[in-house]
């Protein structure tokens, strides 16, 4: 009897491990997907972000591998995609023409206030994708298999 309980414990436990690694991590289809959160007005902050999307795409075009790279801002971290704040604007423009993999989104409902806060919309530069949250953003990434991260 013991023994049956534990193979039937022991095929649930199996299981789960199945469906938990069919839904979350990596998708199987090859690609590595990796989203970065940025949500603070740090120069230091959206340089480490940048550093680490390059190098990983160095990193994944040098071993063949195919890849993906989102980087989400909201809240204080809008500050980097921002035209008239970005201390790193040359890089998202550079980054945006070289790696085509590597895409950007600003969080709409950030957007929004901001626009409440200062009159006007803020400048959002060409290369970002305006989502409507960016937390939402990266719980949509996150089920689509890629490793969230935050520099």
């Amino acid at each position: 009897m013991a023994l049956t309980r534990r193979a039937v414990l022991s095929g649930i436990g199996f299981m789960v491990a199945l469906s938990t690694s069919a839904v979350a991590g990596q998708s199987d289809d090859g690609i590595k997907r990796l989203a970065i959160q940025v949500s603070d007005n740090d120069p230091g902050t959206f340089n480490k972000a940048l550093n680490v999307a390059t190098n990983f795409a160095r990193s994944m075009s040098e071993s063949g591998e195919l890849y993906e790279i989102e980087i989400v801002t909201f809240n204080a971290g809008l500050h980097l995609l921002r035209t008239d704040t970005s201390p790193v604007m040359d890089r998202i423009q550079s980054i945006s023409e070289s790696i085509p993999e590597v895409s950007f989104s600003a969080c709409g409902n950030t957007i929004a206030g901001m626009t409440r806060n200062e009159g006007a919309a803020p400048p959002i530069t060409e290369y970002a994708q305006v989502v409507q949250a960016g937390v939402g953003r990266l719980l949509e990434l996150d089920n689509l298999g890629y490793y969230v991260i935050r520099p």
